[in-house]
């Protein structure tokens, strides 16, 4: 069977539908290999998870998916029922006959995929002739008191020990590929090549183990890369047999996949293999039906925002709320690995350009990242209560109010005003004002931390000393908490959170991927990302001038810590320069990006992956045609046409422009008819796109 091969792997328009001769998905089986299967760990659970649906459309019931099992996963998510394969519940049944519990089901996410699931607690009896058979295998020891790395063999022993029942009662028909993701699953990956099962093998590392642990010690990680003992580095951190199971499964796949072209040159570095496919991590793009559905939404969610603030800073609340912009930064709580010691840094400078400016503009700034806690804020709560109190103190006054103004209109009088009002309405006014009286800056955080003199972003939040005061423009809420629509405080899903803010930032310096961002662009909010995440390459590669879009990419990687922090401060503050009308502008612009990581798009890169695999392992039956890869830069969004919204790029004679103004120029209709077109018919770049300019800030801050 001869297989079509793209011109470029590395670019969407390289990547069109396989058009000569596409596979017989009934001559195969896929089974893809994840330790977080029906098992949310990180970032992998989203990845597999989002993408089940298009592969299950792709593939039907010949997609199986193979996790851990875990009893209340288990019960939660999944609907147990018999495999429809006859020689999947044969191989099922040889390992339950030999005292190995396997569950199968269909996994209730959308797609309803079939899962396989290995019990590792019931085969941990195995664990020590396992050890012996990894050993004479590759030589690789595991210590025993690492319990994830002997759950992994465990778990990839049962994997190797599935796939030698399945092939022996499949023979040659179908053919079977295998996906394993991550170091966890790689065992399966290196026992069944040293059994020599017959499988075509995909290996995907979605960030090197030992990148991870470099980074959050504060290494000088992408100027060293060439420069690491790699082997001393592993075992000083104690990790060195994770290590080596991780590397043992790069070499032994048949081809090797990474999530984006930053984390291959680390893999290629650190693993010592190139990666044969980059595989970008796509999501499920719902797309609304009215046009400006995501607008409202904004809107909705803003005004749930501006409540929470109205009650963490009450007594304080001398700035105009509908002037006040609100950013965030959301995920795990690795400070300098996802760029909170920069963010910070730029805060304080922003701060300061803001009130050397006199701008009216206030900007109030999350922090959603989970750390040790023992309650919420007695302040915040009591911020929450005030609030509701005088809400509930208007409510009466208005209703009073209003009974007596109709009543007086009804006699045909016009109303005396100061009886409208008695004495003791304006007693409650008056008691309800003294209520919101404080004599402390709002706090800036919302709960009780236990290590709160060690924590490090309030360590820095007292260096750069942003306590939100009066005369600071820039405001800190830190949430060390996911966000919950059940909470007391801020009564948000992360979902619609997002939706209200208006810029995300995340200025990572180690992010293989980055769905933080992409999340933003897929909601329509702008954000900003590096060029060091394997988000911030890709919009850069896609994208002509992603700033125009709502992409900001901070340099990282060729730039100072002190000269990111000022791009990073600059982008922001031109973001405040905005005026209302240039913000849904641009909002329009990010939304229509998201057709760029819908998994529509992006599968097809796994589509590639697995044709080459099943090229490479079964030469005889799957042939491809290699043909020179065309120097392209592939697809690229072009610029929009219309006048920029960004200030920096279009700046005004002063910085207190109306927000009334005007741009003739911008036609919201046409401009996303031309950005539909040319996601449908992408052009090549052999020159600079007519109107192309430096991207603001490329040479300077």
């Amino acid at each position: 069977m001869r297989l079509s091969r793209s011109l470029s792997i590395t670019s969407l328009s390289g990547l069109p539908l396989w058009e000569e001769e596409s596979l017989d998905m009934q001559d195969l089986l896929l089974f893809e290999v994840s330790w977080e299967v029906t098992n949310k760990v990180g970032g992998i659970y989203t990845v597999i998870q989002t993408k089940a649906k298009i592969t299950v459309d792709e593939w039907g019931e010949n997609y199986i998916m193979m996790g851990p099992y875990y009893e209340h996963n288990f019960k939660t998510q999944v609907e147990k029922c018999e495999p429809p394969n006859q020689a999947i519940k044969a191989a099922m049944d040889s390992l339950i006959n030999n005292g190995c519990q396997v569950h199968f089901g269909r996994w209730l996410i959308e797609g309803s995929p079939y899962v396989i699931l290995f019990d590792i607690g019931a085969a941990a009896w195995n664990l020590d002739r396992w050890k012996g058979d990894l050993w004479n295998a590759c030589s690789i020891g595991l210590p025993y008191h690492d319990r994830e790395a002997n759950d992994s063999l465990v778990f990839g022993s049962l994997v190797a020990w599935f796939f030698k029942e399945l092939t022996d009662q499949l023979q040659d028909k179908p053919n079977v590929i295998a996906h394993f993701h991550e170091w966890q699953a790689g065992t399966g990956l290196v026992l069944s090549r040293s059994r020599k099962i017959p499988l075509a093998t995909v290996f995907t590392t979605h960030a090197t183990l030992l990148g991870r642990y470099l980074c959050a010690g504060n290494a000088d990680f992408y100027n060293n890369l060439d420069k690491f003992n790699i082997d001393q580095e592993a075992g000083e951190r104690q990790i060195y047999h994770r290590y080596c199971l991780e590397r043992a499964a790069v070499h032994c796949a048949h081809v090797f996949t990474t999530v984006s072209q930053i984390t291959a040159v680390e893999a290629n570095h650190m693993l010592h293999r190139q990666p044969d496919v980059v595989t970008p991590n796509g999501l499920n793009i719902r797309k609304f039906s009215a046009m400006h559905e995501f607008q409202n939404l904004h809107s909705m969610n803003k005004a749930k925002i501006q409540e929470f603030v109205r009650g963490h800073f009450y007594g304080h609340l001398d700035f105009n709320l509908e002037k006040t912009l609100f950013f965030f930064i959301a995920g795990r709580y690795e400070f300098s690995n996802k760029g909170a010691d920069l963010f910070l840094e730029s805060l304080s400078r922003l701060n300061y350009l803001l009130r050397v400016q006199k701008s009216d503009v206030t900007v109030v700034v999350f922090f959603i990242m989970p750390a040790k806690t023992n309650n919420f804020n007695v302040e915040s709560l009591k911020g929450q209560a005030v609030r509701k109190q005088l809400w509930d103190t208007a409510q009466s006054v208005k209703e009073k109010f209003g009974k007596r103004l109709y009543e007086s209109l009804l006699r045909g009088e016009i109303p005396d005003m100061s009886k409208i009002l008695d004495r003791d309405d304006f007693t409650i006014m008056k008691r309800a004002i003294y209520a919101t009286q404080r004599h402390s800056f709002p706090p800036v955080t919302t709960h009780n931390m236990l290590d709160d003199s060690t924590d490090p972003i309030l360590s820095n939040i007292r260096r750069i000393g942003l306590f939100n005061g009066r005369n600071d423009r820039v405001k800190i809420v830190f949430h060390p908490e996911f966000l919950s629509s059940t909470s007391p405080l801020l009564p948000m899903d992360y979902e619609e959170f997002v939706r209200g803010c208006h810029l995300g930032v995340f200025p990572s310096y180690y992010e293989p991927w980055g769905y933080t961002p992409g999340e933003c662009t897929v909601m329509g909010i702008p954000s900003v990302t590096t060029n060091l995440s394997g988000f911030g390459c890709f919009m850069e590669e896609h994208v002509s001038d992603p700033s125009e879009y709502g992409i900001y990419i901070v340099d990282r990687r060729f730039r100072s810590a002190d000269e990111s922090c000022n791009q990073l401060t600059q982008f922001m503050f031109s973001f405040c320069q905005q005026s209302r009308r240039q913000r849904i502008i641009q909002r329009n612009r990010t939304e229509r990006l998201s057709d760029l990581l819908d998994w529509r798009y992006l599968g097809r890169f796994y589509m590639h992956a697995r044709h080459l695999a099943l090229s490479r392992s079964f030469p005889g039956k799957f042939k491809m045609d290699h043909l020179n890869l065309a120097p392209t830069q592939g697809f690229r969004y072009p610029r929009p046409a219309s006048v920029p919204p960004s200030p920096s790029a279009s700046s005004h004679s002063t910085p207190h422009h109306s927000d009334e103004e005007d741009d003739d120029t911008y036609d919201e209709e046409e401009e996303a008819e031309r950005d539909r077109q040319n996601i449908k018919a992408p052009f090549t770049l052999g020159a600079e796109p007519e109107g192309k300019s430096k991207q603001p800030l490329e040479n300077g801050n």
